[in-house]
């Protein structure tokens, strides 16, 4: 085991599996001369050279077809687009051709094609840049969507991503490139549809992804002090979502909380809760509850920003509430 960052953790994943195949390519703005702008692929033209690691205009359209095109051509391309937001751009062929070839063919066509890109707010970079907009290509058929959490998992789901003849889309998040973490040596594969318990407890479920995970644990933590155990758990990839975890937790625990940073309205957690109220709904001693962002644009203001996203304290709250215990300020007059 060694301690890697997150972004480490990623640029190890696309140095071993270009290593071990050859139709393994990279496109992007910025992400060859200047190793990208979370340095995620730093090294990798010096290693692989220009044919592999590719600087692309800033035309996301154009790199997404020809990543899309590539798959379906047999190759194994990396698309890197900066900022999720972009991803709009092209999303005639993630959805209409990506998505929809192999049904289309009989079966017979295949698209390996990987879609790194990073979302969520921090920083100050406004509403084009700051969206978390997995709940879009979660609710496409055909997609695989990956959200890791950890710098183990940022890895091992990669690899396994980069091994999978279907459409991917890695989406991580601009606040966890610099995070540290262990990550097992040797070969290290995770594969999808398979959560984790970050954290065992009796009393709620917690369940959380991307950069709500370390949330998660944090307002886990604080209601240990509380006399509350909470099971916190990380799906890892929304799709396939690992559905046995979640409702063997809430069986347990007999209460829910899904946190996403993406807004309320239209949500994976939305999703999530339904599934819980129609397979666990006797199981429930509570209504599943849901922290998310507001219905709103991200803000500029970095103050506003933070209003605008879910914090610790929203989770506490959920998780008291879930328990019938009134905020903390109450319960101790």
């Amino acid at each position: 085991m060694r301690e890697l960052m997150y972004r480490e953790a990623l640029r190890e994943a696309l140095d071993e599996e270009m290593a071990r195949d050859p139709t393994v390519f990279i496109i992007g703005e910025g992400i060859a001369e200047r190793g990208g702008s979370y340095k995620v692929t730093e090294g990798l033209l010096a290693k692989y050279g220009p044919k592999r690691v590719r600087d692309t205009p800033i035309a996301e359209a154009g790199m997404i077809g020809v990543g899309v095109g590539a798959a379906i051509a047999g190759a194994r391309p990396v698309v890197e687009i900066l900022y999720i937001d972009f991803a709009m751009l092209g999303m005639d062929m993630i959805v209409n051709q990506a998505a929809k070839f192999r049904l289309m063919t009989g079966g017979e066509g295949r698209v390996p094609f990987v879609m790194r890109t990073q979302g969520g707010a921090g920083g100050g970079v406004a509403a084009q840049h700051s969206q978390s907009l997995e709940a879009l290509f979660y609710h496409i058929p055909g997609l695989r969507v990956v959200m890791p959490s950890t710098p183990a998992d940022a890895k091992g789901l990669l690899k396994y991503a980069l091994r999978q003849p279907d459409p991917v889309m890695f989406l991580e998040h601009k606040h966890l490139y610099m995070t540290k973490g262990m990550v097992p040596d040797g070969e290290h594969i995770v594969e999808f549809g398979r959560g984790v318990i970050r954290r065992a407890g009796d009393d709620v479920t917690i369940v959380a992804w991307s950069n709500m995970m370390p949330r998660a644990l944090e307002a886990a933590e604080i209601l240990a002090q509380q006399g509350i155990s909470a099971e916190v758990i990380d799906p890892r990839t929304l799709v396939p979502l690992d559905q046995d975890m979640i409702l063997t937790s809430v069986a347990k625990t007999r209460r829910a909380v899904i946190v996403q940073e993406a807004v309320r309205r239209g949500g994976v957690a939305s999703d999530i809760a339904s599934i819980i109220q129609e397979q666990a709904f006797w199981d429930l001693d509570a209504p599943v509850e849901i922290v998310a962002g507001l219905n709103i644009p991200i803000p500029f203001n970095l103050t506003l920003e933070k209003a605008s996203v879910p914090q610790v304290p929203d989770i506490v709250a959920a998780a008291r509430k879930s328990l019938h215990l009134g905020p903390l300020a109450q319960a101790a007059e």
